[in-house]
């Protein structure tokens, strides 16, 4: 799961090599934490949080399919 987000932002932002993204389980849940250089942060966000939804929606339908919850928070 953590490859499939950092392939995702890596091709939305114009500096890829400071995306980074920390993986923090959790009792029922992985926590997904994204990073990204402060100028991209706009461009994974989107307008009106499209982007980050979409984001958020993928991941939680790839981990539903290996029986996974998890959240994906986009740090500063």
């Amino acid at each position: 799961m953590k490859e499939l987000l950092l392939y995702i932002a890596k091709n939305l932002v114009d500096h890829p090599d400071a995306v980074s993204v920390t993986e923090i389980p959790g009792d029922e849940e992985v926590t997904l934490e994204l990073r990204v250089a402060p100028e991209d942060m706009g461009k994974v966000i989107g307008r009106q949080g499209r982007i980050a939804k979409e984001i958020r929606t993928l991941m939680r339908s790839y981990a539903q399919r290996t029986g996974l919850k998890v959240s994906v928070d986009i740090v500063e």
